[in-house]
């Protein structure tokens, strides 16, 4: 059955269980075009009794002219178009807060729901690179996070929903959108050059949803990125990562900031059912893969320097040990503190003497550099001075206050 078939019987199945309303249609709720793969595009245009090449032309104009409106898709039919118009729409989440940096960073913060809850934010990061300008935007997955990681703000707003393909798709929409506006539609470009999933929520635990869209972003219809430019950030769920070996190749960051089970288990709790040795089998398994071509090569290690907690030189030691037999990059994030966080950013100093001890032991150890400060563009910044659901962060400024007021009362 076609969708138009399928819109219009919902049409007539409501009116006739209301026979003494006015005769009027209801409105019916449009698919978004902008949450489809290709594959489930193809399949919507053959069930609308097209050929599936259609999805091709249709993802073009979407995803690499950003445009949104049907009547302006001039390689399509008039018929088609109209057609289009009637059960279909083409639409990212709506901003209700964008700023850009003095520094050439932009943060948006997106609703995807009702209610000041429904938040999620997206940052672009500008650098230069010996390629070229480089523009990497990290991408959320879901509406708050359920890990409730200690040192992260979007843990102490709770857990939501998953965000669908739409909403994570549409993040990337609007950054590259945002260089574009004013420019004519057949002269825009693809701005962003590089994908995260490394923003709001645990990315695997939204499965489906976004291994769809990152191959959207590694679809030459739509924005034709390299798979060694698409990496997606975890904390560790196990059983997805090995999943993933079978059905995308990216790159794979783990989010690991603490080189032995006890501190890990503290900070990022997800590590009581996923501990360490497991972590890093599927780490290896991971990039077991043959072939030039792959971007498994090796895996990102991301480490936030929390003072006095990870970042002693014992902890580079044990970093040493434990990635050993696991080609890495590790890269080093200065904390970014957040209203009654329990933690501090280690000092310049400490963090780079972290460094040179991983690097004196050969391995490749970058320090992220600060960006966006003046803009919050810490992920989960802005959003929790606006949204908190599950009361979580308020539960936990009470539990930081209770602490500190033991901690003066035994002077």
């Amino acid at each position: 059955m076609s969708t138009e078939v399928v819109a219009t019987s919902a049409v007539s199945d409501a009116q006739q269980q209301s026979p003494s309303a006015p005769t009027q249609q209801k409105s019916v709720e449009k698919v978004n075009l902008l949450g489809m793969s290709r594959p489930q595009m193809e399949k919507f245009f053959e069930d609308m009794g097209e050929k599936k090449f259609r999805a091709g032309q249709v993802m073009k104009w979407m995803h690499q002219f950003f445009v949104t409106d049907f009547a302006e898709m001039t390689n399509i039919s008039g018929k088609l178009r109209e057609k289009l118009e009637k059960i279909a729409e083409i639409k990212a989440p709506e901003v209700v807060h964008k700023n850009y940096s003095k520094d050439g960073t932009r943060k948006w913060v997106f609703r995807v729901g009702e209610g000041a809850g429904s938040l999620v934010e997206t940052v672009l990061i500008p650098a230069e690179h010996r390629s070229g300008l480089r523009r990497t935007l990290c991408i959320s997955s879901q509406v708050g996070c359920a890990l409730d990681c200690s040192f992260c703000s979007t843990g102490k707003q709770g857990f939501q929903r998953d965000l669908n393909q739409a909403e994570i798709i549409g993040q990337l929409w609007m950054a590259n959108y945002s260089y574009m506006e004013d420019v004519p539609v057949l002269e825009r470009e693809r701005s962003v050059t590089n994908v995260v999933m490394m923003g709001m929520g645990e990315p695997l635990l939204n499965y489906d949803a976004v291994l769809n869209s990152m191959r959207t972003m590694l679809d030459d219809f739509a924005y034709g990125m390299s798979k060694r430019r698409v990496t997606l950030s975890t904390s560790g769920v196990v059983p997805k990562i090995d999943q993933m070996v079978k059905d995308i190749d990216v790159a794979l960051a783990i989010s690991l900031h603490a080189p032995n089970d006890e501190l890990r288990n503290e900070l990022v709790p997800i590590n009581k059912k996923y501990p360490l040795e497991q972590l890093i089998a599927a780490c290896q398994r991971y990039i077991a893969k043959d072939g030039n071509e792959s971007s498994r090569k090796h895996v990102t290690i991301e480490y936030v320097m929390l003072d006095g907690v990870n970042d002693h030189p014992e902890h580079a030691q044990q970093m040493i040990k434990l990635l050993k037999n696991l080609p890495s990059k590790i890269n080093l994030i200065p904390f970014n503190p957040f209203p009654h966080a329990p933690y501090g950013r280690s000092s310049r100093n400490r963090i780079i003497s972290f460094q040179k001890t991983l690097s004196d032991a050969g391995f490749v150890c970058t320090i992220r550099q600060t960006r966006g400060d003046d803009i919050d563009a810490a992920c989960g910044q802005l959003v929790g001075q606006v949204a908190d659901r599950t009361r979580r962060a308020e539960q936990w400024k009470k539990k930081v206050a209770a602490k500190n007021e033991i901690l003066r009362s035994q002077g």
